[in-house]
């Protein structure tokens, strides 16, 4: 889609799109901790912890997390074991995003000394950081980051301006849209839209949609949107064993086999016994988390420093 064709499928008076959205955001939004602050170590930790998290659950975690690493010195000089253990103790996840965020401090403070690069492309330098995040960072920290295109917003475009289906179109619509040099507020304000108002079930007048008069989905009574892929459930998933593996080495320094076991599942044994539990150690190992080896005939895991 180009540019005009982008142009083709919003309202004509797009300044009134565009104001109506930012004053009804200003007015009145969920107001989160990292929405106040403009600090790029902080705005990272929120970015990654917000992963395919609740974000009640990660507003705790935050505030906790900078309790304990208030600045990118603070995390670049502490164990990674201990960030570990914080990020399974908060259920916040995959742990390779604490893994990759400590080294992402760490390059902050040898590269750059301590000072967030500004722009997309050199965020993406940082450990585990692509492009949503670099952009996402770039936008709420330095003001000068693209349009965000998220889930949230998909529906948002497709359901207000039928914006075709596709990743291109949603780019070049949403990058239309966004006005110069506003990226901070405007891309809080539509993923804002996205999460309270153009939810999978839509709440337009309870919310107060900003859009209604201009949307094409509240005009015609059709909400569908696209797909929105689902997550697997994190009870009883290999992932969730991970965690409980983190947690018990975080808890006791190391442990034989025959000791963690029983700690990461009740029923440990037979299929699931040791060489389940030696190929779920192989994993951790691999992502640097874990650090096994032999010792007088018994196999021994603890956390890496």
């Amino acid at each position: 889609m180009s540019e005009a064709e982008a142009a083709d499928c919003l309202p004509e008076d797009v300044d009134a799109v565009r104001n109506a959205l930012v004053t009804w955001y200003e007015d009145d939004h969920r107001d989160f901790p990292w929405r106040n602050t403009d600090d790029a170590y902080e705005i990272l930790v929120s970015e990654v912890m917000s992963q395919q998290t609740q974000l009640e659950r990660v507003r705790e975690a935050f505030n906790e997390f900078l309790n304990k690493w208030p600045t990118v010195h603070d995390l670049a000089a502490a164990s990674r074991g201990d960030v570990v253990a914080f990020w399974t103790g908060h259920s916040l996840g995959y742990n390779n995003r604490a893994r990759y965020l400590h080294e992402a401090a760490e390059q902050v403070v040898a590269d750059y000394d301590g000072r967030f690069p500004e722009s997309p492309a050199e965020l993406q330098e940082l450990m585990g950081v692509g492009p949503y995040t670099a952009n996402a960072v770039a936008s709420f920290a330095f003001n000068n980051g693209n349009a965000v295109v998220d889930t949230n917003v998909k529906r948002v475009l497709y359901r207000a301006f039928s914006v075709p289906d596709d990743d291109a179109a949603f780019e070049d619509a949403a990058g239309f849209l966004m006005p110069d040099g506003e990226s901070r507020v405007w891309n809080n304000a539509i993923m804002e839209l996205g999460g309270v108002a153009c939810e999978k079930v839509p709440s337009c007048d309870e919310a107060g949609c900003p859009w209604r008069e201009h949307c094409d989905a509240y005009e015609s009574g059709d909400f569908t949107a696209p797909d929105v892929p689902t997550q697997p459930s994190f009870e009883g998933s290999r992932r969730q064993k991970r965690g409980r593996v983190v947690a018990a080495l975080s808890e006791y320094d190391e442990l034989s086999l025959s000791q963690l076991g029983p700690k990461v599942r009740v029923d440990y044994g037979g299929d699931t016994g040791a060489e389940w539990l030696r190929g779920l150690l192989a994993d951790l190992e691999d992502d640097g988390l874990v650090a096994v080896e032999e010792r007088g005939g018994e196999t021994v895991a603890r956390l890496r420093d």
